[in-house]
């Protein structure tokens, strides 16, 4: 692990977090599939702070992230960057839950124009 708190998670930082918390058999009432998705991002709050994180797994609504230092619940925006892309979404995160070595995770469902009305 990093000595700077807030540097991005390593891969394997990630890998011994979801070891330790297991796959969950109960059903989440989950509307659509996720799939794991480990790769490099950026959270900016509404505040303009930048966070490093990594990608845990995404689906057609939401994101799921893991990263160092809590989130508050709130309207984010996550970055993202392939070799040839960029991406950048807007997100509600929803929840952040501490776990190992000063690590946390969050998920959040992604904000759509239909969203900003309510």
């Amino acid at each position: 692990m990093s000595d700077d708190l807030w540097s991005r998670p390593t891969l394997s930082d990630l890998r011994a977090v979801l070891e330790s918390i297991g796959k969950s058999d109960s059903e989440h009432g989950r509307e659509a599939e996720r799939l794991e998705l480990s790769v490099p991002a950026e959270l900016t709050t509404s505040r303009g702070n930048t966070i490093s994180a990594m990608t845990r797994e995404i689906s057609r609504h939401g994101i799921g992230l893991f990263h160092r230092g809590s989130v508050s619940p709130g309207e984010v925006t996550v970055r993202m960057a392939s070799e040839t892309r960029k991406f950048s979404y807007r997100v509600l995160i929803e929840w952040c839950h501490p776990c190992d070595n000063g690590m946390f995770i969050s998920g959040g469902r992604f904000v759509t124009q239909s969203d900003e009305g309510t």
